[in-house]
């Protein structure tokens, strides 16, 4: 069990539901096209958003982001202390800061008093990319270890200045480097870890790190929050990390796609049939399995535990409820058939 954080009104650690956050694109001084995206993210299931700030324009469009933001409201900060003070006073729910970046005590003592003072935590944002030289130089490169220890590093100088309400990432682009390192990490400390694979890549290798890499995780009990990090638009890391979730079991809400891979049997374009009803199911909210399966013998039999779905056949195939057979449906309708009686369940 994980400490506790609260992230405008989202509870991080402590038991509380694993929350999936993403970040903006956009040039965060442009406030309308940010708000734009983050509506949109929002509305795919992101229930936590970052905002770069990379300068003075676009801390200081934080407090108008904020004044319409449907979603708590991160600020990403390097280097400049003053970014993260302005965007503070700006009306920001949490700090993703690196306090080894941002230059003396002094400053990160100035940043960690105005987040007391406001109530809001700081996530200390390890990167395997971006660690300190002594502590590549003491491991030899980037490994868990030293990525764990940087970690470590930047929790006692903000608790140097009293200021505890803290959340953990240790990302790595290396899926088993980071699966380690958040080990380790959820070993030797209770701080709330927000988890993730940095730089995954494009959306399918991306997802597929990410799934292996956040999935195994969550599969041993670790991660509070989470990103799934992508080079593609962020509304696809937010239908990622709701993938993720549902299939580690950590999610029931929303529908689940289960589809045979075909064989020489199937005589139906089920790779077509299973897209456009995957594609389908966004739109559906309610906590179900729904199948499509290839052959019309085997199809609802080995589908049974799903609670409804389709079997090809030639030319027509079979609308199923809880394996039993309601009809027989020609094939061009199927789809339809089957979106009818899922708004029945």
């Amino acid at each position: 069990m994980t400490k506790q954080i609260k992230v405008g009104n989202v509870l991080v650690g402590g038991g509380a539901p694993v929350s999936i956050q993403s970040m903006t694109n956009t040039r965060t001084d442009d406030v309308e096209a940010t708000l734009r995206q983050i509506r949109e993210l929002a509305a795919a299931g992101c229930e936590i958003i970052r905002v770069a700030v990379p300068d003075m324009a676009a801390a200081k469009a934080v407090g108008k982001i904020k004044e319409q933001c449907p979603l708590p409201l991160v600020v990403d900060i390097h280097f400049d202390y003053k970014l993260a003070l302005e965007a503070i006073a700006a009306g920001a729910d949490k700090v993703r800061i690196n306090p080894g970046n941002i230059g003396s005590e002094d400053r990160v003592k100035a940043v960690a008093d105005a987040c007391r003072q406001k109530n809001i935590p700081i996530r200390i944002g390890v990167n395997g990319g971006s660690l300190e030289k002594p502590l590549l130089a003491k491991y030899g490169g980037v490994c868990p270890e030293a990525m764990v220890e940087s970690a470590f590093g930047h929790i006692r100088l903000l608790n140097k200045f009293d200021f505890d309400d803290i959340c953990v990432s240790l990302k790595s682009s290396s899926v088993p480097m980071t699966m380690k390192a958040y080990q380790i990490m959820s070993q030797e400390s209770d701080y709330p870890l927000h988890i993730g694979v940095t730089e995954a890549g494009t959306v399918r290798m991306g997802t597929l790190k990410s799934a292996v890499g956040i999935g195994g995780l969550l599969a041993l009990g670790i991660g509070d929050t989470m990103r799934v990090s992508l080079s593609a638009d962020p509304v696809e890391e937010v239908y990622a990390a709701r993938d993720i979730l549902k299939a580690a079991g950590i999610r029931k809400e929303g529908a689940e796609l289960v589809s045979c891979p075909t064989c020489g049997r199937t005589r139906i374009d089920l790779i077509s049939l299973a897209g456009e009803v995957e594609e389908r199911l966004k739109a559906v909210d309610k906590p179900i399995t729904v199948a499509v399966m290839g052959c019309v013998v085997n199809g609802p039999g080995e589908a049974s535990a799903a609670d409804c779905g389709i079997a090809g056949g030639v030319g027509e195939g079979l609308l199923f409820k809880k394996g039993q057979i309601i009809k027989k449906v020609p094939q061009d309708q199927l789809v339809d058939e089957l979106f009818a009686l899922i708004d029945t369940l």
